[in-house]
């Protein structure tokens, strides 16, 4: 099993997520990262069509291989696209890159091979450290579990040293932590990693009842991604207009928020600086990595990790119904 640094960058932003990223940005996000002392990344070719890994690949190329740890997905192999329309963006998927490519699913033995030799093609390197199997949920069962298989071949093989699954969803996570770790995870035949998006949070911890136990029963580490659900937790007061899940946030949601931010404020800590601890605290949890998207918020995320968080906090959100007892590992 490997052992990841604590807190890791992700790599969206790399790919032109939600807007262009001029390289000069991406070049001082991987500086300050690095000045932080933040040595594990992911990526995937999802991340701009290919963009994020070679553009993570050529500035990773400038630092010590062995001073880093890296992780991709498989699952989207990427294709020359015929339909290309000259000025045309990947908007639609949220990347700012031209169409030249497309993402064609295939998690056949051959597919999953053919889409870790085009990552490492991408990255310019002979070796990632983990690969996910991305966004499993949007796959039948059985592909994904099947998926999984050749993942573990490629453990085996020593083409990588661990091997995961990426998801929103919690139920698919739950069934291939179960049902590809049957003696488990580190150092078994199973997934070593789950990579939990938005589902372990600060705001809601659908995590918590089923995932966590299992995990914890097979050996699989957490790694902890969308700590600030879609941007919600990521200012001291949630506006009423604040978005989640990529639409307008129910009031309901809003509501729970500001509780939580009212807490918070009561110990001293601000919401976004309380969301960071916690998705480096939650029980079960190896890693938390996040999205950045410019120097100074890698600069921000390291001040926060430093503030110092009473916890007393956590005690006082368990008492107001606000967190599940237990949840924030001592």
């Amino acid at each position: 099993m490997i052992d990841l640094p604590p807190v890791g960058v992700g790599g969206a932003a790399f790919g032109n997520l939600y807007g262009p990223v001029p390289d000069a940005v991406a070049e001082d996000i991987l500086a300050a990262a690095w000045a932080a002392g933040l040595r594990y990344f992911d990526t995937a070719p999802h991340y701009g069509l290919g963009m994020s890994e070679e553009r993570l690949g050529a500035l990773l190329a400038q630092r010590p291989r062995e001073e880093y740890v890296l992780s991709t997905k498989v699952g989207r192999l990427l294709e020359p696209n015929p339909d290309h329309v000259p000025g045309e963006l990947d908007t639609e998927n949220g990347f700012w890159v031209p169409t030249t490519r497309r993402r064609v699913v295939d998690l056949s033995p051959a597919g999953i091979r053919a889409s870790l030799t085009a990552s490492l093609e991408r990255l310019g390197l002979d070796r990632v450290d983990v690969a996910y199997l991305h966004d499993p949920e949007e796959y039948p069962r059985a592909d994904a579990h099947a998926a999984v298989r050749t993942l573990i071949e490629l453990r085996e093989e020593g083409l990588v040293a661990a091997i995961g699954a990426g998801a929103k969803d919690v139920e698919v996570l739950v069934d291939l932590v179960r049902g590809a770790a049957p003696t488990g995870g580190q150092g078994g035949h199973g997934i070593d990693l789950v990579m939990v998006a938005g589902r372990y949070t600060l705001l809601e911890q659908p995590a918590w009842p089923e995932l966590v136990p299992a995990c914890a029963e097979h050996g699989v580490g957490i790694v902890n991604v969308g700590v600030f659900n879609s941007g919600l937790l990521a200012r001291p007061r949630v506006a009423p207009d604040a978005h989640y899940e990529y639409g307008p946030a129910p009031a309901a949601i809003v509501e729970r928020a500001n509780a939580i931010a009212a807490i918070c404020a009561r110990f001293g800590v601000d919401l976004p600086t309380a969301a960071v601890h916690f998705g480096r605290r939650a029980r079960g949890v190896v890693n938390a990595t996040f999205g950045l998207s410019s120097a100074a918020e890698v600069r921000q995320l390291a001040d926060r990790l430093t503030t110092d968080v009473d916890d007393r906090l956590w005690a006082a959100l368990v008492a107001e119904g606000l967190l599940p007892d237990g949840v924030v590992a001592p």
